[in-house]
């Protein structure tokens, strides 16, 4: 073993530098979860739409928002499994037995642009469970005041 770690350094002693790909990325954040019993929960406007996302325009003037709104409070250890089940109450579509359904947080950026990012996809019905289930709000990097568009289709 010690000739492995003599491999390791130069002749000069010192320890080769990280290779040319650089160190590995860091590990996603995990959020701790929230004590939903002593956290107040965020007011999350959830806009709905079959067959696609909403395009960012479509929030360019405030107070004109899409019409097909329903507000959820929830906390930002949510993940998008619980927010699948919550929006199948409100709406038939996504009630479907093959529904898939479509993840985007709508936000403004530096210069006051919505930005529509898409970030996760999830199946109407769990049996086909997909990684995006258990993603939560948090890990995705939602930020209170962000809205929540979601694709039915």
């Amino acid at each position: 073993m010690a000739g492995a770690a003599e491999a390791q350094k130069r002749q000069s002693g010192r320890p080769l530098p990280p290779s040319a790909r650089g160190l590995p990325p860091p590990p996603r954040p995990r959020f701790e979860p929230v004590d939903r019993e002593k956290t107040c929960p965020l007011l999350l406007r959830v806009f709905t739409k079959i067959g696609g996302h909403h395009s960012k325009e479509d929030f360019a003037v405030r107070g004109k928002e899409p019409k097909d709104e329903v507000q959820i409070y929830t906390w930002k250890d949510a993940t998008l499994r619980e927010l699948t089940d919550l929006v199948k109450e409100v709406a038939p579509a996504a009630r479907r037995r093959d529904a898939r359904l479509s993840f985007a947080f709508v936000y403004p950026d530096k210069n006051g642009r919505f930005v529509v990012r898409e970030v996760g996809k999830t199946f109407s019905y769990g049996n086909g469970r997909r990684l995006d289930d258990s993603k939560t709000l948090g890990e995705l990097s939602f930020e209170i005041g962000d809205y929540l568009d979601v694709a039915i289709m």
